[in-house]
């Protein structure tokens, strides 16, 4: 029995199973990195290519497709960082809008989807009006970081699902 037990499990390769589950967990934590503010999707989604083309020897997804899949990464990363920031600053945020962006975003990640919806608007519309005491502006602040965040929340899904896809196009080629 126990011979025929280690006879099966010699036959199974281990280090791709890991490297696929492992794979596919750093794609899906990736995914919902995109959305959620304190995970970094888009390099999660590259580690799990990168594993992936590993495990695979290289054979399937190569070198091509993962100094490809590296340069979507740093504009995904370009993108989180300039996004939120740019539509504060366009709309003339002070630091104290900038920082309550932030805190906003921060504390928004422990409230659920509503607060890692609105809280970045929240915090910059509190940091701005701190800052001014003008209402308009402080508003207008608010309004252009959560309009800054979508945007680029939506631009790193995109670059996400191509990011998948160009990895299941190296599969199915």
């Amino acid at each position: 029995m126990l011979e025929t037990l280690q006879t099966t499990l010699s036959g199974v390769d281990w280090i791709a199973i890991a490297g696929w589950t492992s794979a596919i967990a750093f794609i899906l934590v990736g995914l919902a990195g995109t959305v959620i503010p304190a995970l970094p999707g888009i390099p999660m989604i590259f580690a799990g290519a990168w594993i992936i083309a590993w495990v695979g020897d290289y054979e399937h997804i190569g070198w091509v497709s993962l100094v490809f899949l590296a340069v979507l990464t740093v504009i995904g990363l370009v993108v989180d960082w300039v996004a939120q920031t740019m539509g504060a600053k366009k709309a003339g945020a002070s630091r104290y809008g900038l920082a309550g962006s932030l805190i906003g975003t921060i504390a928004g990640i422990f409230m659920g989807i509503w607060g890692i919806l609105f809280m970045p608007l929240v915090g910059a519309f509190i940091g701005e009006y701190i800052a001014k005491r003008d209402l308009r502006v402080a508003t207008n602040v608010g309004w252009a970081t959560w309009i800054g965040m979508l945007a680029g929340t939506a631009i790193k899904l995109a670059l996400s699902f191509m990011m998948i896809g160009i990895m299941v196009l190296g599969y199915m080629l």
